[in-house]
């Protein structure tokens, strides 16, 4: 089983300029690490915080503690040069991440964009966004025309007033069947509604994405150390992820097959999948 979604950071990386998040506390890697032992968990994926930028020092650091059994996705300039990319991904970079919420919409048809996608293309990395789903069908062409598989956070992020009814979530699904190239993080339901609302779309959301997409291109996040809800806690979201996908088999896809092969993780770190009853909470 892998973790697709997760973050570490420490709070004296974050520099002092004007946030929209800034932590209360610490999420160090062997507290996430810790996260995975106790819960039988064999990988896990660290995407890159908004909140440190382009420091990505932190996760590269944890890569390599990982020995192997994380993946990254980093935050770059679009003049990141190749080299840099190259270097990261040997580290076990496999993607970069836009997160894009509270902040203006980037050019992606821009000389340094295409440049960069290019870049990251060439070097099969995945593009990472993160954005309310009204402008998927501005931000989905260009990053389709560049040939990038595209990775969409958190079930796409409809509106919690329209849920699937949200325009740009139906628009993602249309291009997700159409291009085979988008992926949808199941993860983080909490940020799509609130008092459980965000919960209900996860519902709705589910066969429609199964629809579109099938489990060859849904992944499964546990989004910890869910910043900005913190009462959210590792359990629960393994106790959604068996409510969500109930048959062990296509969970096993969903959980393991699919991000085994988009993160690039050696089919030896395959975990079983513990029963429910077996899951403390944390």
């Amino acid at each position: 089983m892998i973790d697709g979604h997760a973050h570490i950071f420490l709070r004296r990386q974050i520099g002092a300029a004007p946030l929209r998040y800034k932590p209360y506390r610490d999420a160090p890697l062997q507290a996430y690490l810790a996260q995975l032992d106790q819960f039988g968990i064999a990988g896990g994926v660290l995407v890159q915080p908004s909140f440190l930028g382009n420091d990505n020092r932190y996760l590269l650091q944890g890569l390599r503690e990982s020995e192997g059994r994380l993946r990254g996705i980093a935050v770059i300039a679009p003049e990141c040069p190749l080299p840099a990319m190259r270097a990261m991904d040997d580290a076990g970079v496999v993607g970069l991440r836009l997160n894009l919420i509270g902040r203006p919409l980037p050019d992606l048809n821009s000389p340094a964009w295409r440049r960069c996608l290019a870049h990251a293309a060439n070097l099969d990395w995945q593009v990472e966004v993160h954005r309310a789903a009204q402008d998927w069908p501005t931000l989905l062409p260009p990053l389709l025309d560049a040939g990038v598989k595209v990775v969409i956070d958190h079930f796409g992020r409809p509106h919690p007033a329209l849920g699937v009814d949200d325009p740009g979530f139906r628009r993602m699904l249309d291009a997700g069947a159409a291009s085979g190239r988008i992926w949808v993080k199941i993860s983080a339901a909490y940020r799509n509604g609130l008092a459980g609302r965000g919960e209900d779309i996860a519902r709705a959301a589910l066969p429609l994405l199964d629809s579109a997409l099938g489990p060859g291109r849904l992944l499964w996040g546990s989004d910890w150390p869910h910043t900005q809800f913190g009462s959210i806690r590792y359990a629960r979201t393994l106790e959604l992820l068996e409510q969500w996908l109930p048959d062990r088999e296509r969970r096993r896809r969903i959980t393991h097959d699919t991000p085994a092969e988009l993160f690039r993780f050696d089919a030896a770190t395959e975990s079983g999948d513990p029963p429910p009853d077996d899951w403390p909470d944390s």
